[in-house]
């Protein structure tokens, strides 16, 4: 029965969800209330702040979904694999599959839902929170990694905050080519793979070794 229950919430997240960046985009986020969209998802307002705390969460839960990822991608990677080749590997596994995380997703709905997360200031600003949980997990796994150099409570925060950055521009190149420069997803491809291989090699040698 519990299977069942998580299954009923899951379906219920997803359908306020829906709902809401619907609205979202036919109207503009500061537009639409609380109200039209628990009316639209046809649940009380209650019901709906139980699964999105407050009105931006409606849209950038889906950033939160991914605040564990990379600290997750240290915990798990293989043994004896270097911490930033597994981050290297993750994301570009990412790019084959078109993670719309590593913004190499021509999909109109994926660049609709990227154009109302960066034009809105308070998306914006919430997104941030939960860039900045992602960089404090990172930290918190790089420091029980054991290839991360000392003073490791310093190394790893400060690694952490470069990785972070780093595939945050990334994602952002990746979606201004595809919206700005009118490029598909198959077509930079190839491109985003080689900006990530040199954005790596920059963390792992920093801007002396790049020659």
């Amino acid at each position: 029965m519990s299977g069942l229950r998580e299954l009923k919430k899951e379906r219920t997240r997803r359908a306020i969800s829906e709902a809401a960046i619907t609205l979202f985009l036919e109207r503009g986020f500061d537009q639409v209330s609380v109200a039209d969209v628990a009316a639209a998802a046809e649940v009380s307002k209650p019901t709906l702040f139980s699964y999105f705390p407050t009105k931006e969460d409606l849209v950038v839960h889906r950033y939160a979904d991914h605040q564990e990822q990379t600290a997750d991608v240290v915990r798990n990677r293989p043994a004896g694999e270097p911490v930033l080749d597994a981050l290297y590997r993750d994301f570009v596994d990412g790019l084959a599959r078109r993670d719309p995380i590593t913004g190499l997703n021509d999909h109109p709905a994926v660049l609709a839902f990227g154009e109302l997360a960066r034009s809105t200031p308070a998306l914006t600003a919430r997104a941030a929170e939960y860039l900045a949980r992602a960089e404090r997990s990172l930290a918190g796994a790089l420091l029980e990694a054991v290839d991360v150099p000392g003073p490791r409570a310093l190394t790893a925060p400060l690694l952490a905050a470069q990785v972070t950055a780093t595939l945050r521009v990334l994602a952002e190149h990746n979606w201004h080519r595809i919206r700005d420069d009118g490029q598909s997803a198959d077509e930079l491809h190839f491109e985003a793979v080689s900006h990530a291989t040199h954005a790596f090699d920059l963390l792992a040698q920093g801007y002396a070794g790049q020659g």
